[in-house]
């Protein structure tokens, strides 16, 4: 089973902490970085390959990560000369993929099952699986509904719920034909062009834990929980 980490981002919304260091090497606790957290979860989940796409002070995720041996993987790297939004660093990749693979950011969080998305993925027949989570969003603020300067609605206060991207997907190679490699490909472009085709993706429900190390505030939460969630996210350590 095959994965492909994307690590090439500048980590803005983290920085100061990714001044210095790539935002998948952000440490988590005392001991672990969170890329280190994400290898060891695919090792345990039964991945045997991974490619990271490196970018922004990609050199130190190189020497940090190495071959992977220490994981009982085998890592290799794709660089990104310029940014080439989420999907891009694939295309580049596709000759060097099996048919079915997982995509993942290497910045967050997760007990998810990474190798149940990726059978669910192969499963499906679908072109793309996107695991998604459950989000409450907060208002506050009274919220109007206005009709020719009237207000017809008012509402306190209110709460959303919608489902959210996770960063981890099930991708088939196919899915990527058509596109031109060292082009920028946003998620959101093949999540669109692949609607528009009928072509709709498979959604992995997961209501487990979860959070978005590239959140100021879920990064803080991370390490905050990390000692009471550290037996769920890292089995067996």
């Amino acid at each position: 089973m095959h994965a492909v980490i994307l690590a090439g981002g500048k980590g803005v919304r983290l920085r100061p902490y990714t001044t210095a260091l790539p935002k998948p090497l952000v440490p988590i606790g005392d001991q672990h970085a969170i890329l280190e957290i994400v290898l060891r979860q695919l090792s345990t989940a039964g991945f045997t390959h991974c490619t990271i796409a490196i970018g922004h002070l990609g050199e130190i995720i190189r020497a940090y990560v190495g071959d992977g041996s220490q994981w009982d993987l085998t890592v290799d790297y794709a660089t990104e000369e310029s940014p080439l939004g989420t999907m891009g660093p694939l295309l580049n990749l596709r000759d060097r993929l099996p048919e079915e693979f997982l995509v993942m950011n290497g910045d967050i969080l997760t007990d998810l099952d990474y190798a149940d998305v990726l059978r669910r993925h192969r499963e499906s027949g679908a072109p793309l699986t996107i695991a998604t989570y459950a989000r409450k969003v907060h208002i506050d603020f009274g919220v109007l509904t206005t009709d020719d300067s009237k207000v017809v609605a008012f509402t306190e206060k209110p709460s959303m719920d919608y489902r959210v991207s996770m960063g981890v997907y099930g991708v088939s190679r196919s899915t990527l034909e058509g596109y031109t490699p060292g082009l920028p490909l946003g998620f959101d472009e093949l999540v669109l062009d692949l609607i528009r085709a009928q072509n709709q993706p498979h959604a992995y429900e997961f209501d487990g834990y979860w959070l978005d190390i590239g959140r100021p505030d879920d990064y803080d939460r991370a390490n905050a929980e990390f000692t009471t969630r550290k037996s769920l996210l890292l089995k067996g350590a």
